[in-house]
């Protein structure tokens, strides 16, 4: 896990660009995001007197892969799902902090709260936004989860890194549905992980052939990214994928059961698309 810190208050720099994403359209269908505007801007406005916020990374990338000949699910839902395993860690370190400096007032946030996760690790030095408008390190790359505690607390403040992105194109020239539209923006609604995810509704037919047989999430921009050559496993059990995940056929996703779904997928982010969802990911790939 690698921590950063940060000054609490308003991101002057992302304001924009979060509006001009919205206007845009380009988070599709996820209304959520053009609730609390302010408050995803200011962390003050969510944590009553906050002073720091600290910014935590916890790797995912597992030792082992699927079948290749299978049908794919991103690598950060293999194992349990990442906003319970991190929320239980963010407890102990409150808890932590409170034993040794006393009362310090705060909340833990992982992905589930207004909060630009990726815009505060930058600001605390964790890595930079690259061009796939994921964060990237030059120690690990970028398979990890990000979460925050953001405390009433002052501290000593990190600084931001620099961008090592260089002129290098790999992850728009890489994406098969075009998502990244420009370097350092993504149109959400064009990405493989907002369609099989995030859509409720059927995937439209134009993009019939341009999933790469993922049936949640992908991990193209990741995957073809020269800094995570540097990826190591991580040591985080909850994380390991249940064996059956590993060695399924398509054969096997396509003729999944309900019943199947619910143990091999127990506590599963992949709980997030449903089981109705994941057979209309397939049925789309077929």
């Amino acid at each position: 896990m690698s921590c950063g810190i940060s000054k609490a208050g308003f991101l002057e720099q992302e304001a924009p660009r979060l509006d001009n994403w919205l206007n845009k359209n380009q988070h599709g269908q996820m209304s959520y995001m053009e609730n609390n505007f302010d408050k995803r801007l200011n962390p003050t406005l969510l944590v009553d007197d906050a002073k720091s916020v600290v910014s935590l990374l916890l790797n995912y990338y597992p030792s082992e892969i699927q079948n290749p000949e299978s049908y794919k699910i991103s690598k950060y839902a293999y194992g349990q799902d990442y906003h319970f395993v991190i929320k239980e860690k963010l407890k102990e370190l409150l808890f932590s902090i409170q034993s040794n400096i006393g009362e310090v007032s705060g909340r833990a946030f992982v992905d589930s709260a207004p909060i630009l996760d990726k815009a505060w690790a930058a600001k605390s030095g964790l890595g930079w936004i690259g061009k796939n408008s994921n964060l990237l390190t030059q120690q690990v790359g970028s398979f990890y989860f990000i979460a925050e505690l953001i405390i009433d607390l002052e501290l000593e403040y990190d600084y931001a890194t620099t961008d090592h992105c260089g002129t290098c194109t790999a992850c728009i020239d890489a994406c098969p549905t075009e998502a990244i539209v420009a370097p350092y923006i993504v149109d959400g609604s064009k990405c493989i992980s907002y369609f099989t995810i995030e859509l409720k509704e059927n995937i439209s037919p134009e993009m019939k052939g341009k999933f790469d047989d993922w049936a949640f999430g992908c991990d193209i921009c990741q995957d073809v990214c020269p800094w995570n050559k540097f990826s190591k496993p991580h040591k985080e059990p909850l994380f390991s994928p249940n064996p059956e995940l590993l060695s399924m056929s398509k054969k096997d996703w396509e003729e999944i059961t309900e019943e199947t779904f619910k143990v091999v997928f127990k506590n599963s982010p992949l709980k997030r698309t449903k089981f109705n969802g994941l057979k209309r990911n397939i049925e789309f790939l077929k």
